[in-house]
């Protein structure tokens, strides 16, 4: 079989046309969303190299000891997202919600780490950050995690394609795949009640971590 970090790191690099398939069905939800966008994508890029770094300089078996464990987080961040952000705000004086904002970089960059050091469940993860600080709609936060994920991933890829471990044939397919369900899925997110889109998250990630576990 394909060892795991080679794996991994073929995904990264497959999946970046399919944050950018996202971009493109949701880029109404981010017009008015610039600020938000140059706040974030120093702390998506710099932690997806970081990430990167830190995958190619760790063991293949740290790496497959701890993919689902990483998962259950990113499903636990998300389904504990609503009381989360809603403990932060009850903890910030009148008037000083865009301080919050201010500190979005801060969830993302862990996130954004994350994300470069396992690419799967990079979705869920860096929406479940984005929701700790931003009060906003699901379909706006998804459009938003979205141009994130994208940041991350391509920083990432980037720093991956001489490392030899790359899998091209197969990574090229996974890319036309990961473009048409990265638009489907842009467009999809704003029809779909925000409840369901979460849970529906939460129980894929679920389901994916329990097959690596029995594996």
């Amino acid at each position: 079989g394909v060892p795991a970090v080679s794996a991994n790191i073929t995904n990264t690099v497959a999946l970046c046309p399919g944050y950018f398939g996202g971009i493109l069905a949701q880029a109404n939800d981010l017009k008015d969303q610039k600020k938000r966008l140059w706040l974030l994508m120093p702390a998506s890029v710099i932690g997806g190299v970081l990430g990167g770094f830190l995958l190619l300089r760790t063991g293949e078996k740290l790496f497959t000891d701890l993919v689902p464990y990483l998962i259950l987080l990113a499903c636990l961040l998300l389904a504990i997202q609503d009381p989360v952000r809603a403990w932060l705000t009850r903890r910030m004086t009148e008037g000083h919600g865009p301080k919050l904002e201010a500190l979005t970089w801060l969830p993302v960059s862990f996130a954004s780490i994350y994300g470069g050091y396992f690419g799967a469940g990079l979705s869920v993860i860096v929406l479940s950050a984005l929701g700790l600080t931003l009060e906003d709609s699901l379909t706006r936060l998804n459009a938003l995690k979205q141009a994130a994920a994208f940041a991350v991933n391509a920083a990432a890829a980037t720093y991956f394609l001489f490392s030899g471990h790359v899998l091209w044939t197969v990574a090229l397919i996974m890319a036309v795949g990961a473009l048409l369900g990265g638009w489907l899925g842009g467009k999809l997110a704003g029809k779909i009640k925000p409840s369901t889109l979460r849970w529906t998250v939460v129980t894929i990630g679920v389901v994916v971590a329990v097959v690596y576990f029995v594996r």
